[in-house]
């Protein structure tokens, strides 16, 4: 009697996750692992997928992504599953879903009740148990946000903590780890992590060391499984080399491995800096010092708009932010000092407003600051504050500030993986709002089309590692990333002659071409290009990187 499985992909052409040649074979998968990789095969199979001439590979890890609350308000993720994501890292940019309470729970009030989320929580495993039940599309990963956990304890004063301060956030951090946070992040040009100092982050940092170690891959590749800490740092354009050497530091002085978020050369008076970034970077990893890098593939960013102004104005929290913007001398000096930050007027014709919350002013979104000011007959700086102030801070722009030639020499770096800095969103529903940044949608097939195949940066199989086995190696994911016996079920089966984003600035909500399967933890999530609404995602920890037992999922329902 012939084997059985749930589901064999026949005949494609498989990139194993590990740099190495593909090779044609059939893969079985039985419940969520593959049981087999064969080159010709007699089985029963409940369904099969006909992959001649499409690459058959390891699920799409997304190094950078901030769906910890979208994921909540709507788990099927639609833009990240469709195209070929199968596991987020969350909790980036020291903002992350716990812990929750204090300031911080005050901050994060309006974005829970403008998505729809009713619940309440205060700690990663109650966190946890809300997400099990929502049962996400993907699988879910996070890291532990320094500003959660400086702000729980010392709110958004900008000062350095004291001795009680430090031991209760070493305390919070080693809370997070034990309830599976898989590292810490900062985000320090945001309040309140850009209060801190650099010995701040190394103590906490500390933390990291000594909670615990787990070890499943090789050291090749001057990387490591442990607990990282990953930061969107100080400066990515006019400080960036002393940005970079500080990340370096902590990483020398805790003894941690290191992670620069979206790395950039931002402001075109700074693109000339990318010999200077590598050259830190690569002497750092040749002292061995275990430091990555992930990089959206996109020239423009996105964050919020508040972002422009000077970093005193946020000290004390959103209401002391908003106090100081409405008062007239106070403004002033804001303005003056944004006007001698920026002085070039072009600068305003490249910073989009991508969504608003005022039905009042959607007709903002997708324009300039600069044709907003013209039709307003405003100058620029006073129509920026008029904006922030009128929208109570919820405003999150796009901003055009990258080298087209540093972004390819980025995505070229061994150790430069792919993140989408976007959150989960769907083309319908709560989390559809305003004209987000196009690689909430794009991000992947951006990549291996018009960088990959197009622009031949690299071959495919380097390009699907640097997807796939290195973003599973360096946050310490197991069995995931990598086509082998035993591995968890995530694959992509697409047409790499024809993989295509198609979201845009104006319509950033439209899902890619050319892919085709999208499988997590055996069950298919995109069949035959269509979403089949099959949720199957876990929520890995360190505790456990495989996640949640099959014993939880219902096999059956696959059809």
């Amino acid at each position: 009697m012939s084997e059985k499985v749930n589901i064999l992909i026949k005949n494609g052409l498989i990139f194993d996750g590990t740099g190495s040649e593909p090779f044609e074979a059939d893969i079985g998968i039985k419940k969520d692992r593959i049981a087999f990789i064969k080159k010709k095969t007699d089985v029963f199979a409940d369904r099969v997928i006909e992959a001649r001439g499409l690459a058959v590979t390891p699920g799409f890890i997304d190094t950078h992504a901030h769906s910890d609350f979208t994921i909540l308000a709507d788990p099927r993720a639609e833009g990240k599953v469709s195209q070929g994501v199968t596991t987020e890292i969350n909790g980036n940019c020291g903002l992350s879903a716990a812990p929750l309470f204090g300031e911080v729970m005050k901050r994060r009030e309006e974005d829970l009740n403008d998505l729809g989320i009713k619940e309440r929580w205060s700690e990663f495993k109650e966190y946890f148990e809300i997400l099990g039940n929502r049962k996400p599309a993907l699988n879910f990963m996070t890291l532990a946000g320094h500003g959660n956990i400086r702000a729980c304890i010392m709110g958004y004063e900008y000062r350095t903590p004291d001795e009680n301060d430090l031991i209760k956030m070493q305390a919070l951090l080693r809370k997070t780890i034990e309830d599976g946070a898989t590292g810490l992040s900062t985000g320090l040009i945001y309040p309140p992590g850009l209060y801190s100092t650099t010995e701040e982050l190394i103590e906490l940092c500390r933390i990291l060391k000594q909670t615990g170690k787990y070890s499943h891959f090789s050291d090749n590749d001057n990387l490591t499984s442990g607990y990282i800490y990953t930061s969107h740092i100080r400066s990515e354009g006019d400080r960036l080399l002393e940005s970079i050497e500080e990340v370096i530091n902590i990483g020398k002085e805790a003894g941690v491995k290191v992670h620069i978020s979206h790395i950039k050369t931002g402001g075109e008076k700074n693109w000339h800096k990318i010999d200077a970034v590598i050259s830190l970077i690569e002497e750092a990893r040749d002292r061995g010092i275990k430091i990555t890098c992930d990089r959206y593939p996109y020239v423009a960013a996105s964050t919020d708009l508040d972002t422009i102004l000077p970093f005193w104005v946020y000290e004390g929290g959103k209401e002391r932010e908003m106090e100081r913007l409405r008062n007239t001398e106070v403004k002033e000096r804001i303005k003056k000092e944004i006007e001698y930050k920026y002085p070039d007027k072009g600068y305003w014709n490249k910073i989009y407003i991508a969504a608003v919350d005022s039905e009042s002013r959607k007709w903002m979104e997708g324009k300039s600051i600069a044709e907003i000011a013209h039709r307003k007959d405003s100058d620029h700086v006073d129509m920026l504050i008029n904006i922030l102030i009128e929208e109570k801070l919820r405003v999150s722009a796009i901003f055009y500030s990258m080298s087209e030639d540093n972004l390819k020499r980025f995505l070229m770096l061994p150790y430069v993986m792919i993140g989408t800095d976007s959150s989960a969103r769907c083309a319908s529903g709560p989390t559809r709002k305003g004209k987000p940044h196009p690689r909430g949608f794009g991000s992947f097939p951006i990549f291996l089309g018009r960088y990959v195949r197009d622009g031949s940066l690299m071959n495919l199989s380097e390009a699907v590692k640097k997807i796939t086995m290195i973003p599973a190696k360096t946050f310490g994911i197991d069995k995931r990333g990598i086509i082998t016996e035993g591995a968890f079920a995530d694959i992509v089966v697409f047409d790499h002659e024809r993989i295509t984003d198609r979201a845009t600035f104006d319509d950033p909500y439209l899902k890619p071409k050319g892919i085709h399967y999208v499988i997590i933890n055996g069950l298919t999530v995109l069949w035959e290009g269509e979403l089949t609404g099959i949720r199957p995602g876990r929520i890995l920890s360190h505790k456990d990187r495989g996640g949640l037992s099959d014993e939880q999922t219902d096999y059956r329902d696959y059809k």
